[in-house]
């Protein structure tokens, strides 16, 4: 999983991640307090790299999380939305 694109962001930005094998991927945004704000992702990939892109409607500026979990493996990084 990259750093998003760009970040900070206003309105959009975009995640770039590499999977080594085909199977299921789940994408989620998270708000500062943990709650999940956004699902991107939630299905089957093929193995190789991948590009989703995010438009944040709705949300206030601050920090966010967004965590990529495929198979047994699970990453999660920090954005910025600057409004």
């Amino acid at each position: 999983l990259s750093q998003n694109y760009p970040n900070p962001f206003n309105p959009e930005t975009q995640f770039r991640f590499r999977t080594a094998t085909t199977g299921v991927v789940t994408l989620t945004v998270y708000d500062a307090l943990g709650r999940q704000v956004a699902t991107l992702l939630d299905g089957w990939l093929p193995a190789g790299e991948h590009t989703t892109r995010w438009t944040a409607p709705g949300l206030s500026s601050g920090v966010y999380y967004y965590r990529i979990t495929s198979g047994s493996e699970e990453q999660t990084r920090k954005m910025l939305l600057l409004r």
